[in-house]
């Protein structure tokens, strides 16, 4: 066979779409970041209703340039917890009320071969939204958050994603020094909150972008 890995990926991510649309996530499989953009900009957003935007830190939104591009949608409330003058009580606020937000756009710590999307918090804020509050989601996925099973993703997010995230905030815990999970008790410890999303209530009000590429952590 030729090209057996782009054929793996495939396959792969369409089993995985297929496990998503019957858990009633409305999912879509592009090729690239640039493909993203267009799936975002282009199908997503012009069946949506929406005048306010919030979002849930995630490298995968930035890296593929659908924030920049969001950021720039004309006519649109945008609720930004980033903005460097903020304070640390403005900062919460904004979260707060991004759960009230038409739109909002996060990634995702692991999805699972039978369709569910796991994922660990320190705030909450991100799972929250993910949860119940804005109208609709749109999480976008590289092809490394796929996991065998709930397993999997769990051990995978306490081994390598948390510690690497805690490493790339600078935060003050064990895993930073080791990058290892010691199960802390560190005031900076980013390890709080598990979701386990099964399904999508109501059905198509979480969106699942998977993108053939390797993204975010």
């Amino acid at each position: 066979m030729e090209n057996p890995i782009e054929n793996y990926w495939i396959k792969r991510l369409a089993e995985v779409a297929e496990r998503l649309t019957e858990n009633n996530f409305d999912a879509y499989v592009v090729e690239s970041s640039a493909a993203a953009q267009e799936c975002v900009m282009n199908t997503i957003l012009p069946d949506l209703e929406f005048s306010t935007i919030g979002f849930g830190g995630s490298m995968t939104l930035k890296s593929t340039g659908i924030f920049d591009m969001v950021c720039d949608l004309p006519d649109v409330e945008l609720l930004r917890s980033d903005l460097p003058d903020l304070s640390i009580e403005e900062k919460m606020e904004v979260r707060r009320q991004s759960l009230l937000t038409d739109l909002f756009f996060t990634g995702t710590n692991g999805v699972t071969e039978d369709g569910m999307l796991v994922n660990l918090d320190m705030i909450g804020n991100r799972v929250a939204a993910l949860t119940f509050g804005p109208k609709h989601v749109v999480v976008l996925v590289g092809r490394n958050k796929i996991v065998s099973n709930l397993e999997t993703a769990m051990a995978r997010i306490k081994d390598y994603v948390a510690p690497a995230n805690a490493m790339r905030l600078d935060m003050k815990t064990p895993c930073v020094k080791t990058g290892y999970c010691a199960d802390c008790s560190s005031p900076a410890r980013i390890c709080n909150s598990w979701t386990i999303t099964e399904k999508s209530f109501p059905k198509k009000r979480t969106i699942v972008v998977l993108i053939n590429e390797d993204l975010g952590l």
